[in-house]
């Protein structure tokens, strides 16, 4: 059995970048997104038109910076290597709780088909969630998900309106 991290967020962040559980990688380094070839971070930085510092307490100082929230949908499963096709015997972690504690949290963005599947298949319905609250998915950042960069990040742009960055209204 293999567990995730605690989510790096503060009471400023306005949405929330779920994955679905850290890679081997990660694991291993104790940092979320820590496989060199996965784009998270690449993404994240490229959003706002800066360079990805290495240093990992600075990463996750620039996303607080920038009012994102990173999580895992799960808390613990069984898999064999860093594929999510191989989760077995998934446990989620507890929304309930972490959207009483985080109501400023606007939307949730999944990194990942995988992410949305497991979030439907083990939250919705078994908590209130919060009206208004926006859910989407987003494709994976993983180096399995082989969609070029730029494509990747055209389509992780539609968070900056959600942070203040892009007015949508017109």
């Amino acid at each position: 059995m293999i567990t995730s991290f605690e989510p790096i967020i503060d009471k400023n962040c306005k949405i929330l970048v779920l994955g679905t559980m850290p890679s081997v990688k990660s694991l291993e380094k104790q940092q979320y997104y820590g496989n060199k070839q996965n784009q998270f971070w690449k993404i994240i930085y490229s959003l706002f038109n800066k360079d990805v510092e290495e240093n990992y307490e600075n990463r996750k100082i620039f996303l607080l910076n920038h009012h994102i929230a990173i999580w895992d949908v799960l808390k613990s499963c069984d898999r064999e290597g860093s594929s999510d096709s191989k989760i077995i015997n998934p446990v989620p972690n507890d929304f309930k709780t972490f959207f009483n504690q985080y109501p400023d949290i606007k939307a949730v963005f999944f990194n990942g088909s995988k992410a949305e599947e497991l979030f439907i298949k083990l939250v919705i319905g078994k908590i209130n969630l919060k009206e208004g609250l926006l859910f989407y998915r987003l494709p994976s950042t993983s180096p399995a998900n082989a969609i070029r960069f730029k494509d990747k990040l055209d389509q992780w742009k539609v968070i900056l309106p959600y942070l203040g960055l892009i007015d949508n209204s017109q």
